[in-house]
């Protein structure tokens, strides 16, 4: 029985209680919404999300991603800068790479040098040491055969005078002497020749590759310094000094993926915005000389006129814009884009989600 009336108290209680919220509900006023919808402006149009971008003729924004990997020590521009193409735009830290291009350096001029000397060659001194060489020769040779001519006359006036050994030791010497004239003249003709000019297509090639490698090296060295590849405007630096970065770009702390160090965009006044239209909806795209499409900025009423640039023919997954991670969902989507001018009264921004509805021209709602 004391159950029965607990329960009896909750539900009398819990009646109370909806009437009293009820009621209260009924004296408030209804709220007027802080902005209107985005309406349907054409009689059967399409509703598209789209995003906006800088107006590029080919592709999207210029990603920018390093060729090399290593730590960034200066960033030389902020974002929303102007930039000409070649202004550098962040530097890395290249002391490992310098210090490679100096001992390249330093082995192509070893090899030029020594490349150079053997087109020098025959130095003077060493040719004026091989033409005394050949001069002392000489004389020793005439030296010796003039010893001979005195023995060998002695002997033919009397045999006895002269001994056997002492004769054929001075022939002897004297052939011996022949010889090493003959190595002297040798010596001196190869030295007056001058380098072997195997040896010196030898050394030009040595030399060549050397120097190859210090200008591939001084090249990669270059790519240290990150620079503006079309003039533009900065939009994005993904990255700070200290950052490691590498061909993949930057690792990023929210979005825990690999992002472009530096995004640019057009440095005019005109932007895009890339509309997604979804597959059941593709059939319904207008004409290509009767498309027309508005853009309705979220959180406002205004309305931008969009101009039709062109479409990517390839359905491709949708992407979730609104995440930071890139997420791809069971549903495939057709790329318009359309270009507009900025509007001078409005704030807009790459990036920027909008609303966009794809009609006819003249099926426009009244």
């Amino acid at each position: 029985m004391r159950n029965q009336i607990m329960i009896a108290v909750a539900i009398v209680g819990i009646i109370t209680g909806l009437a009293s919220a009820y009621l209260s509900g009924q004296q408030k006023k209804p709220q007027p919404p802080v902005f209107n919808p985005a309406p349907n402006p054409y009689a059967q149009g399409i509703y598209s999300s789209g995003i906006i971008e800088s107006y590029q003729p080919t592709g999207e924004n210029i990603n920018i991603y390093p060729e090399v990997a290593g730590v960034i020590i200066q960033i030389l521009v902020t974002e929303g800068q102007a930039v000409k193409q070649g202004t550098p735009l962040l530097k890395m830290d290249d002391s490992v790479q310098r210090a490679t291009v100096e001992q390249q350096r330093s082995q192509s001029e070893a090899a030029h040098a020594l490349l150079e000397e053997l087109k020098a060659q025959p130095r003077k001194e060493v040719l004026a040491v091989s033409k005394a060489q050949l001069d002392y020769a000489r004389a020793n040779l005439k030296t010796v055969e003039v010893q001979l001519e005195k023995l060998q006359n002695s002997y033919d006036a009397d045999p006895k005078s002269v001994s056997k050994d002492s004769l054929d030791n001075a022939i002897n010497a004297v052939k011996a002497a022949e010889a090493n004239l003959e190595v002297a003249l040798s010596n001196y003709n190869l030295t007056k020749a001058g380098a072997w000019k195997y040896d010196i297509q030898n050394q030009e090639r040595q030399y060549t590759a050397l120097s190859n490698t210090y200008m591939a090296g001084s090249a990669l060295l270059a790519k240290y310094v990150i620079r503006a590849p079309a003039d533009g405007v900065i939009l994005s630096v993904k990255a700070t000094v200290g950052s490691y970065i590498s061909s993949q770009g930057v690792y990023g702390t929210y979005t825990e993926d690999f992002n472009p160090i530096v995004v640019m965009g057009n440095p005019e006044n005109n932007l895009a915005v890339r509309c997604y239209v979804d597959e059941i909806l593709i059939h319904r795209i207008p004409d290509i000389s009767k498309i027309h499409a508005q853009m309705f900025i979220r959180g406002t009423n205004i309305r931008i006129p969009l101009e039709y640039v062109r479409l990517q023919p390839y359905v491709s997954p949708k992407i979730q814009l609104s995440n930071q991670r890139t997420e791809r969902v069971d549903v495939r989507v057709l790329p318009v884009l359309f270009r507009f001018e900025k509007p001078k009264d409005v704030q807009v921004y790459p990036g920027q989600l909008v609303d966009v509805y794809i009609g006819e021209k003249e099926d426009v709602s009244e």
